[in-house]
């Protein structure tokens, strides 16, 4: 499809009519000049003189005509570039029937701990949760998926998308205290609420990975539960910690033990039971594939279609005409009125 993107600029074509109309005309001495001339001039053959003169004044006026239609040709061809014309191929996306899934992960200060082991070794909430996550991300071709991160504050890291790679990238990107040192668990369900409800219902889906503690933010992580349930969002949670009373925690690069970094599994297990989720613990490895087959059972967002128009600009076939019609005055000098100091034109 064809288009301009700037036809409003077609009004500059008017614009040397303008100027020849209102432009003041130069008086000319041209009659003056010549009365002089013939009062002055001396010659023995001023007949045969003339006769020289109206030789060439058909090639002259045959020269002006045509220096006169390239100058106009030239004019629209630039106005015509700068209508910037461009051709519009179109290209459709489909995508097919998925879910709507929304991460909130925690990101405080408390996912340093160090309570759980692998292969020998311990390892924090946060490697934890990446590898959980990470395995949960890699298994949704073809939904949306969002990310959310909170400590003391709740931020969208990821918007609802298709590109499971970028997120992905983007939670192994994600580092304690990233967000601050506390943990405003009720705030970022809120965000994630706000986020999905303007999904179609039925595949609105958030997964809350924490260890279960809310010390900071202004929404109540149960209220927030409750209000994803009245919008129809189904919330999913893992807990991620021990029921230590002292766990470890790697600061200032040492180990030491602290009593303040506990496991709340009842509030996790209350928020997924509130909106009609479920709870599951972080090293089940069952879990994943029993939230798949939960999520499973949703109703799926339809599938969409949609058509963008790319734009492939044209304004180098004008203005290239436009630079033939430069060159080619150039062949013709002898049509270009000059005008002359007395105010006459040659």
């Amino acid at each position: 499809m064809f288009e301009f993107h700037w036809p409003w600029m077609a009004l500059l074509l008017l614009l040397p009519l303008l100027v020849r109309y209102f432009w003041p005309q130069p008086v000319g001495t041209q009659n003056e000049l010549t009365e002089g001339r013939q009062t002055t001039l001396l010659h023995p053959s001023l007949t045969h003189l003339e006769e020289s003169f109206r030789i060439h004044k058909p090639k002259q006026a045959l020269a002006s005509r045509l220096y006169k239609w390239l100058l106009g040709l030239l004019w629209i061809c630039l106005v015509l570039a700068l209508m910037r014309p461009q051709w519009l191929e179109p290209y459709t996306e489909n995508r097919t029937a998925g879910y709507d899934l929304m991460l909130a992960v925690d990101a405080s200060h408390s996912m340093n701990a160090l309570d759980f082991t692998l292969k020998g070794q311990q390892v924090s909430r946060m490697q934890v949760v990446k590898g959980v996550v990470g395995k949960f991300i890699e298994g949704r071709q073809g939904d949306r998926i969002g990310l959310v991160i909170f400590g003391s504050q709740a931020y969208v890291l990821s918007p609802l998308s298709f590109d499971r790679r970028a997120v992905n990238s983007l939670l192994s990107s994600v580092i304690p205290r990233i967000a601050g040192d506390g943990t405003a668990m009720g705030d970022a369900l809120g965000l994630g609420v706000k986020k999905l409800r303007e999904r179609p219902e039925g595949s609105r889906v958030m997964l809350l990975i924490a260890d279960g503690e809310n010390t900071a933010g202004i929404i109540p992580p149960l209220k927030a539960a409750q209000l994803a349930a009245r919008e129809g969002i189904r919330i999913y949670s893992i807990g991620v910690g021990s029921n230590r009373t002292e766990v470890p925690i790697m600061e200032n690069g040492r180990i030491i033990y602290r009593d303040d970094l506990g496991f709340n599994e009842e509030v996790m297990r209350e928020i997924a039971e509130t909106s009609g989720g479920a709870y599951f613990r972080g090293t089940d490895t069952e879990a994943l594939e029993q939230i798949y087959q939960r999520i499973d059972e949703l109703e799926k967002t339809e599938a969409e279609s949609r058509t963008v128009f790319i734009p492939s600009p044209l304004y180098h076939w004008p203005l290239g005409v436009g630079l033939l019609c430069l060159l080619a005055m150039g062949l013709f000098p002898e049509g270009r009125k000059r005008i002359l100091k007395g105010g006459g034109y040659a």
